[in-house]
């Protein structure tokens, strides 16, 4: 799972109390830093590179390789949640809703929807939620911004804001396309303006790039807060990253297989 408060900040310097301690004991006037430095730097940097990818979780790669979490989830109910105005699929009166916060920028958020993240081998739950539950008419997914890691996300949350509004019928096959498209994580190489008017143009004669960009000129104060308070209604759930999903009064952290999912909606369906 990629964990918000920590993504955005410079990745704190490791210690090892240890090797000062050993350093400080040495009764040879070797200068002992001189090898321990390089050793530690080297250490450092894996450590540093391999949190990265795994979002700095507070759960690490147990999140991230779609494993549950041991923390204590807060108490939780979808009836709190606001899903008037967001956008969704499914039945408007389909009898289980499942709010889904999500990043366009995060691998895990990806490897939930579509699949196709190496590094991360839990089998992509979304298209079985969607044959077993949506198409069938018993599940309703309303779609929450949760953009953290950096322009790109909140430009591709603005560009999704405004094709719901300007193309709903559009949106799910547009966000699909923009996951199948993410490449590396942050503000790198796709997500920016130009390479998702590239994808409109390319993949979507049915949407107006120029429209669409001139809608989020307009309304970009609204999305933008928008999207904050999505980010902050999140928080104060108990969700700290992305994916984070809430069904029923269950909290679902991560990119989860899909038996997390059908545990905590086909309780639901029998009510």
């Amino acid at each position: 799972m990629e964990k918000a408060d920590t993504q955005t900040s410079d990745p704190q310097p490791l210690s090892n109390p240890q090797m000062v301690s050993d350093i400080q004991m040495s009764t040879t006037t070797r200068d002992m830093s001189k090898i321990y430095t390089p050793g530690a730097i080297i250490v450092a940097g894996v450590l540093i590179a391999g949190g990265l990818f795994l979002g700095l979780s507070h759960n690490g790669g147990a999140v991230a390789q779609g494993q549950p979490t041991a923390a204590v989830a807060p108490a939780v109910n979808i009836k709190d949640v606001k899903t008037d105005g967001e956008p969704y699929i499914g039945s408007t009166n389909a009898p289980v809703v499942m709010a889904f916060w999500s990043d366009y920028q995060c691998p895990f958020c990806k490897a939930f929807e579509v699949g196709g993240v190496p590094q991360i081998t839990t089998p992509a739950a979304f298209p079985d939620i969607l044959k077993n539950y949506v198409d069938t008419g018993k599940l309703k997914v309303v779609f929450k911004d949760f953009p953290f890691l950096g322009n790109d996300s909140t430009t591709a949350a603005e560009y999704g804001r405004s094709i719901w509004v300007l193309y709903p019928d559009q949106y799910f096959t547009w966000r699909t396309a923009m996951y199948k498209a993410q490449d590396q994580e942050g503000d790198q190489g796709f997500g920016n303006a130009a390479t998702i008017d590239a994808l409109i143009k390319s993949q979507f004669p049915q949407i107006s790039d120029s429209a669409v960009k001139a809608d989020i000129a307009k309304n970009k104060s609204a999305y933008d807060a928008a999207m904050q308070a999505d980010e902050a209604e999140g928080t104060k759930f108990g969700i700290q990253g992305t994916p984070g999903f809430i069904v029923g009064t269950s909290l679902i952290d991560g990119a989860q297989p899909l038996s997390a999912f059908t545990a905590a909606i086909d309780p639901l369906l029998k009510k």
